[in-house]
């Protein structure tokens, strides 16, 4: 997912970060606003999910 959300918005990216977690925790934020939490959804996202989420923003 890192991969192509850099191929699609390197240049608008200033700064990218993984951190690891548990208990099957994943969730993206961007400036502090969650865009998607598999907590909250109980599924991963879709193939470009994610990347669609940031174009919207």
């Amino acid at each position: 997912m890192a991969e192509e959300i850099l191929k699609a918005k390197g240049e608008e990216v200033g700064g990218l970060r993984l951190i690891p977690s548990s208990g099957g925790v994943f969730e993206v934020t961007v400036g502090g606003k969650k865009i998607f939490s598999k907590k909250e959804l109980g599924r991963h996202p879709s193939p470009g999910e994610v990347l669609a989420a940031l174009g919207s923003r």
